[in-house]
């Protein structure tokens, strides 16, 4: 039958809390960086972010069960999902003792967590959310669902991020990620986290594509995302301490389990414009790829922050066409990947509701290349399309897997594809009308109804193949190419 996967490979989904938690009464989390970033009258004029509130959501935290239940029939059995660090501590964490942290000319180089402090930490808890999660948990474990546990998906509580302090010129705090005590508090967040919840968790990851995170939130800035200001030394603060971040609450999991800890990255698939581009490929995958994880990885040459990585989460949508611009530089160029203008990008490719090219080839080589370079088990934990017709997504869905397959036979050791997502979801800044999901979400009755694709990724996940009734759509059909 068709092409045929490993029958311990993992189908499942991915999805973050801020997105798709709040959606009935009571669900609402107020107290989270982004929530107050969404609501800000000034960001709303001004276009940065779409208007739509995350109240309005497909109310996850509430209806977690009838979710799992379309995920159960959907034959899907691994999912990733977040404990938001706002529901936990809504209000602050206990300061940790001052002997259980060393820094060094503002770097965290140890955080250590002891009984005392998780007691601490235990005492100071929204137990009401702790019991909420473990519910959840519990249901997914319940059904067989290889559960990865991720610890941090873009939103911090507001009480260590106030994003329009900060925005406005504010840096005295609390200022996120260019706040060294922030990793401090990160690390101990993680550690009471897989203390509380070990349980009933496969696995872990410390966060989600911390590369947006510092990039969006200092330089990107039209993206609207928080803090939304601009500084490219606040940037490269960010991600300095993104990365001790990371360390640091590997070490702290790893203090509560011997289970594998990894981290989640966005990547882009970059494409030489011409033959004469291929060095400034190697220059964009090095400034956005290979200079955050060469640091946690094996080979990195700080003591604090090599040898932390277990596995590595995949993300992947659509890829970036580059050329040289002189000695050590380089440019997008604009018309493909993810900086199309419109429906078909200049190869004649496809694009989705977000004006990204449809790239499949693309996931194959971050996949080849990360294998080469670490070696070390790799997931891929996002992967999905804009598409609110359902036009693409057939095409879009078995092409990535038939591209993950063509990697795994080339010996990569592709152990799960987890799509985004399972269900509409709020999309950040752009609110609700990018829909990502399987299931159509009616937000008015929060109803879940199943797109066409879900029923084709249903065949892929219960079979461990792509069926070759699917063949077809393995390769996604081209138009007019503006370059003809």
């Amino acid at each position: 039958m068709g092409t045929l996967f490993p029958k311990d490979f993992k189908f499942g989904w991915s999805q973050a809390g801020f997105q798709s938690e709040m959606g009935l009464p009571g669900d609402e989390d107020p107290n989270s960086d982004w929530f107050v970033w969404v609501h800000d009258r000034d960001n709303i004029t001004a276009g940065l972010v779409s208007g739509d509130l995350p109240e309005n959501g497909p109310a996850y935290w509430s209806l977690y069960r009838a979710f799992h239940d379309d995920a159960v029939k959907m034959g899907l059995n691994a999912a990733r999902i977040n404990i938001e660090w706002s529901r936990i501590f809504p209000k602050g964490m206990p300061r940790p003792v001052e002997s259980n942290v060393n820094m060094e000319r503002d770097e965290v180089i140890h955080v250590d967590i002891d009984g005392h402090d998780l007691e601490e930490l235990d005492g100071a808890v929204n137990k009401a959310a702790v019991d909420r999660y473990r519910n959840i948990l519990e249901d997914l474990k319940s059904r067989g669902i290889f559960i990865v546990l991720n610890m941090y998906h873009w939103s911090l509580p507001l009480w260590i991020h106030d994003p329009i302090r900060v925005r406005n010129g504010d840096l005295r705090g609390p200022s996120g990620w260019i706040d060294a005590r922030t990793v401090v508090d990160f690390a101990r967040f993680a550690g009471y986290v897989s203390w509380k919840f070990d349980d009933l968790v496969d696995m872990y990851s410390t966060m989600n594509e911390p590369n947006v995170v510092a990039w969006s939130g200092y330089i990107g800035i039209k993206s609207g995302f928080p803090p939304g200001r601009l500084d490219s030394s606040l940037a490269k603060k960010a991600t300095s301490n993104l990365i001790r971040a990371h360390a640091r609450a590997y070490d702290a999991i790893k203090l509560m389990t011997k289970k594998p800890v990894g981290i989640i990255y966005a990547n882009n698939s970059y494409t030489p414009l011409t033959e004469k581009d291929a060095a400034a490929v190697e220059l964009a995958e090095r400034d956005s790829r290979w200079s955050f994880l060469d640091a946690v990885a094996r080979d990195g040459d700080r003591d604090d922050l090599r040898n932390r990585l277990d596995w590595i989460g995949v993300n992947y949508y659509s890829r970036l066409m580059i050329r040289s611009t002189g000695n050590d530089s380089y440019a997008v160029v604009p018309g493909y990947g993810h900086v199309c203008n419109g429906s078909i990008s200049r190869d004649g490719r496809p694009c989705s509701d977000f004006g990204w090219e449809i790239y499949p080839e693309g996931i194959y080589d971050v996949l080849i290349k990360y294998w080469s370079r670490y070696g070390i088990p790799i997931y891929v934990t996002e992967n999905g399309i804009a598409d609110s017709l359902d036009f693409w997504r057939p095409h879009y869905l078995v092409s990535h897997i038939h591209q993950v397959h063509k990697a795994m036979s080339e010996g990569v050791d592709v152990r799960g594809y987890m799509h985004w997502s399972l269900a509409d979801n709020y999309e950040w800044a752009s609110g609700f009308k990018m829909r990502f999901g399987l299931l159509q979400v009616d937000y008015a009755s929060k109803r879940r109804l199943w797109r066409p694709s879900a029923l084709i990724y249903r065949e892929i996940a219960i079979s461990k193949a792509i069926p070759d009734e699917f063949e077809h759509l393995t390769h996604v059909p081209l138009g007019k190419s503006f370059n003809s």
